[in-house]
């Protein structure tokens, strides 16, 4: 997991089996930013919530395809809102960062700060509109 923020990380593709040591580190919540059938052999996007909800963890699922819309970005935004220890995944990171770095921005944090933090966390968002 690399950190965005002190309650936000992100990942890549997660197994239904790691849940449970995320809820055991105090992680509360899971947001899957992973298309379903993306590439063959990943877990669906149910497999994961049953995992997520067996580990305790809330779940919630925001695929993104390419770019985060507005619309993915404040749905993943409005989740981040009450402070709950959240790791976002996808593939690689990317798109969950992009998504989390959209919702910071909507919400007034300072543009190159949240490009840093990304960056920190080993993602180049430096051509993301924000």
């Amino acid at each position: 997991m690399r950190a965005l923020s002190e309650t936000v990380w992100t990942s890549p593709q997660l197994s239904p089996e790691s849940l449970a040591g995320l809820a055991a580190a105090g992680i509360g919540r899971v947001i899957n930013n992973r298309p379903d059938q993306e590439e063959p052999g990943q877990p669906s996007a149910a497999d994961m919530e049953a995992a997520a909800l067996a580990a305790g963890l809330d779940y919630l699922w925001i695929p993104i395809s390419g770019m985060p819309s507005p619309a993915q970005a404040e749905a993943v935004g409005a989740a981040l809102e009450d402070g709950k220890p959240t790791v976002l995944f996808c593939r690689s990171g990317m798109r969950s960062s992009a998504a989390w770095a959209m919702a910071e921005a909507a919400r007034g944090a300072d543009a190159d700060a949240v490009r840093a933090a990304a960056a920190a966390a080993g993602y180049d968002l430096s051509r993301l509109p924000l």
